[in-house]
């Protein structure tokens, strides 16, 4: 299934025992429509206030064969007993053993900011806003510097229990609409926290701070006091998982 869902309300994706999260919402759902509970696999963990525009799961429903229920139906129904923040945008058979984080071979994130010094009460909780002027050519030559296989260490958060920090990123852009400015970024993997660190290096380099030619510096130093802040939460979102097959754009 491919979900959609808005992250305000809810501490991530995980389930938790003493928060509420997607998945538990989602389980939910599923128990109210198939008349038991069960387990679900996530693509990705999204912290606290992420939201998602293509999140990936799977559920295996073993006692049904066939299923009891069509995809199609299957999705009506829980569409019909999820909160108004939570769409189920697409479901189908999957192939046997199909795990939606294993399986994966890339993501694309997308961090929204709102770049003006007058708040968007439209875009509370949505997007991030920046009151300083960014200049869309000084981002991307700021975000073209992360392009490729490198050590990553320097934009992981602490807290991050990965040891390989090596990932891969296909694309790394900034685009403005108006006041909207928009990161999008895809890479084969990404450590706790990279991509808000990642943000707000590059805003640490439209003020300023930071030249984007020396990022390839920053992060060969593997120091994460060297790059930029941790932009909140509300401005990152999970846009789409690829898998074998996919064209990774």
């Amino acid at each position: 299934m491919v979900l959609s869902y808005r992250g305000t309300a809810y501490h991530g994706w995980q389930v938790q025992q003493n928060a509420l999260s997607v998945c538990t919402v989602f389980q939910d759902g599923v128990e109210r429509v198939l008349g038991r509970r069960y387990e679900v696999k996530g693509c990705s963990r999204t912290d606290a206030g992420v939201h998602a525009l293509g999140f990936v799961l799977s559920l295996r429903c073993p006692e049904e064969n066939p299923p009891a229920i069509p995809c199609q139906a299957l999705q009506k129904a829980l569409n019909n007993c999820l909160p108004r923040d939570i769409a189920v945008l697409d479901c189908a058979d999957a192939p046997a053993g199909f795990h939606p984080r294993y399986d994966c071979t890339a993501k694309r994130y997308l961090y929204r900011i709102w770049n003006s010094p007058v708040k968007n009460p439209f875009l509370e909780d949505l997007a991030y806003q920046y009151r300083y002027q960014i200049r869309e050519d000084l981002a991307n030559a700021a975000a073209r510097q992360f392009l490729g296989r490198r050590d990553f260490t320097s934009l992981c958060a602490a807290g991050g229990k990965v040891e390989d920090k090596v990932r891969t990123l296909y694309s790394c852009s900034v685009r403005r609409e108006g006041d909207l400015v928009t990161l999008s970024v895809t890479g084969d993997g990404f450590l706790y926290n990279m991509v808000r660190i990642l943000t707000g290096t590059i805003l640490e380099a439209c003020a300023g701070h930071i030249a984007p030619e020396d990022i390839p510096k920053l992060l060969e130093a593997k120091d994460r006091s060297q790059a930029g802040p941790t932009l909140p939460p509300q401005g990152l979102y999970l846009d789409r998982v690829f898998y074998p097959g996919h064209k990774i754009l």
